[in-house]
């Protein structure tokens, strides 16, 4: 799955404008792809900078919240005379359905793609139904 708002899914993107913050608090939203097929759903998340130790992936309820502050270690005696990316933090959340087994998320960082599989409850996966000959 492309995009929670044009396809049907267990997650619905849930975002907050930002507005009425100032410049240093704004945080990025990360692009993200979704997937879905009849075992889990598959979430990447593009994060560059984010390193495993600044990454928070919290599920509350119903809710999968990624968060992520991406560090840019310039070389010593240089600064940055121009950033086009201002706010160095990450944040992104969805809501989950009931259909997923949340306690069972997978999660992997590499080069800056975040990987998360949801798998779904083994009730609401199909199931391949014997026939037998009489």
């Amino acid at each position: 799955m492309a995009d929670t708002n044009t396809e049907r899914s267990e997650m619905t993107n849930r975002e907050s404008t930002g507005a009425g913050r100032s410049q240093s608090d704004k945080t990025l939203r990360p692009p993200v792809d979704i997937f879905e097929n009849a075992e889990d759903i598959t979430l990447i998340a593009d994060m560059p900078g984010v390193s495993r130790e600044r990454l928070n992936i919290e599920v509350d309820k119903d809710m999968l919240i990624i968060e992520g502050d991406a560090r840019i270690d310039m070389p010593e005696g240089m600064e940055a005379v121009h950033a086009d990316v201002r706010s160095t933090r990450y944040r992104r959340s969805f809501s989950l359905s009931s259909e997923l087994e949340t306690d069972k998320i997978d999660a992997s960082l590499k080069d800056g793609l975040l990987k998360l599989r949801i798998p779904k409850r083994p009730e609401v996966r199909p199931r391949k139904i014997e026939v037998r000959v009489e």
